[in-house]
């Protein structure tokens, strides 16, 4: 297994950051054809989603996060910004992690397919992300 950490910046806002290029050039820099890749997130208030990006539907998930766990003071969990709790909840629908086979060197995925880090966690800008490949 080869693994590498990288950190991301999310900035004060909920975002989804596109990571399939770094992903694909972690790949390339191991050597392996074959394989399955995992991407883990070690935060409790992130996502890893394989969704389509650029057309809207990183917005959509964004949008529909946010109709799901509202920002308001409904949470149990308070610290932070108002509405912190629902970024310790939100991994329970978009989970830490994803697996993704590697064929021919290159990431099996279809072709709007985007490996991608979410998170809603206003307070906490800068993320890890870790990419294990396995082969």
């Amino acid at each position: 297994m080869i693994t590498r950490t990288r950190r991301y910046s999310t900035g004060g806002h909920e975002v989804v950051v596109d990571l399939t290029a770094d992903v694909s050039s972690f790949i390339a820099s191991t050597g392996q054809q074959e394989g399955l890749l995992q991407v883990f997130v070690p935060h409790a208030t992130c996502g890893i989603a394989i969704i389509e990006t650029g057309a809207g539907s990183d917005d959509d998930l964004l949008a529909a996060l946010g109709d799901l766990l509202p920002a308001d003071d409904r949470w149990r969990h308070r610290h932070g910004s108002p509405g912190h709790g629902r970024s310790h909840v939100m991994p329970a629908i978009v989970p830490p992690h994803a697996t993704v086979p590697v064929l021919e060197g290159r990431l099996a995925l279809g072709t709007w397919q985007s490996i991608c880090l979410v998170d809603l966690n206003v307070d906490n800008d800068v993320r890890e992300v870790r990419f294990s490949l396995l082969g």
